[in-house]
């Protein structure tokens, strides 16, 4: 069972650790620094983080000491823009897609067969590629210059970004993407080739004929449960959306109280079925529903959820849980998620209950669980 969690917020990197007393803060790195995202690789045990640095741009550091030491590697770089390009303009404000990085949103390794493999995705929704553990990095150029790339639009950034990927274990070259907002992507040969997969999804924020597009849809954050590897959950922007076949068809689900609209998603993984939320009220409110903090669980496929509260504040409580900050151990039973507002929680009990570890980190923007 995993005792240790990593924590990226907009102020550094925190370690948690469980003792006899409880979970606490055991280590800071980077502080003050902007961190994004943050990655342990079961393969080999290296940890990734990336970092805003803001005017500066974005930097990557690794460790291989269990986050002992760290050491700074090279961090995904746009090729320079060909003079015959023709700029693609976000859709919905105009504005002109950069050719830079501007938010370092999702790592994760490669398969067990491909040592050193790490995929990054970013803001403004380019996908790279690591052979070499973060030595060296990639753009893959088919997805970024895909014509089809033209209608992905930003959500809450000015740009689009890819923030889920997901290589398929029985399959290295079969990887899955989140988009926002572009909808869900799919490569069976590594990134030769791309489709866009979203039969089923709705944006309700779109007109009438284009609500079904699956190429304009906004998954907030895309899940995929670990032992059912044909079952993936998705919180879109709009509500929630389960899918039985590998993401080829998806099926809402709307009658969820207080909310179907939130970031975050978390799938046991070893059952399907249970998955967990964090509502909140959408667009430009985005609080708890009625102030209280609640996470909300399906143990049936979406057909029935419960409302979590025990140990969470139900008054006065204004915290925004982001995409990348609920996270499930290996063994479905630990949970943990971070809130804009600096709180942090952990259940030991599949969110019957919950501890509550600091209510002063800075905004928290990334929670995973190591496996040591």
């Amino acid at each position: 069972m995993s005792d240790r969690i990593l924590v990226a917020t907009r102020k550094g990197l925190f370690t948690i650790t469980k003792s006899n007393t409880g979970w606490s803060i055991s280590q800071a790195d980077f502080l003050a620094d902007n961190c994004s995202m943050v990655m342990h690789d079961p393969r080999d045990g290296m940890l990734l983080v990336g970092l805003d640095h803001g005017h500066f741009g974005c930097k990557m550091h690794r460790s291989r000491n269990g986050g002992k030491s760290w050491e700074e590697c090279a961090s995904p770089a746009y090729p320079e823009k060909p003079d015959d390009f023709e700029d693609i303009p976000n859709p919905m404000s105009n504005t002109v897609i950069k050719w830079n990085t501007e938010l370092l949103w999702e790592l994760q390794p490669g398969g067990n067969d491909e040592p050193g493999v790490i995929w990054c995705g970013t803001l403004p929704g380019g996908l790279f590629r690591s052979n070499d553990a973060g030595d060296s990095w990639e753009l893959n150029r088919t997805l970024w210059e895909d014509p089809r790339r033209q209608e992905w639009f930003g959500g809450g950034f000015d740009y689009p970004g890819i923030h889920s990927i997901h290589v398929d274990p029985r399959d290295s070259a079969h990887i899955l993407l989140g988009v926002s907002c572009g909808g869900v992507w799919r490569t069976t040969d590594g990134g030769k080739t791309w489709e866009c997969d979203g039969t089923g999804m709705r944006a309700e924020y779109m007109p009438e004929e284009k609500a079904y597009d699956p190429g304009i849809q906004d998954p907030h954050i895309l899940v995929r449960c670990r032992d059912s590897l044909d079952c993936l959950w998705v919180q879109h922007h709009n509500g929630i959306f389960r899918s039985t076949d590998n993401a080829r068809s998806w099926q809402e689900i709307t009658d969820v109280k207080p909310s179907t609209f939130g970031f975050a998603v978390a799938v046991h993984p070893a059952d399907p079925n249970t998955a967990w939320f964090v509502p909140a009220i959408k667009d430009e409110k985005r609080i708890p529903v009625d102030a209280k903090v609640v996470v909300t669980r399906t143990r049936d496929g979406g057909e029935t959820f419960e409302q979590l509260s025990k140990g969470l504040p139900q008054e006065h409580a204004y915290d925004l849980t982001f995409r990348h900050s609920l996270d499930v151990d290996e063994n479905g039973d630990r949970l943990v998620f971070g809130t804009t507002t600096g709180s942090l929680w952990v259940s030991e009990d599949q969110g019957d209950s919950w501890q509550n570890v600091s209510t002063h980190l800075p905004p928290i923007y990334c929670t995973r669980f190591v496996k040591e």
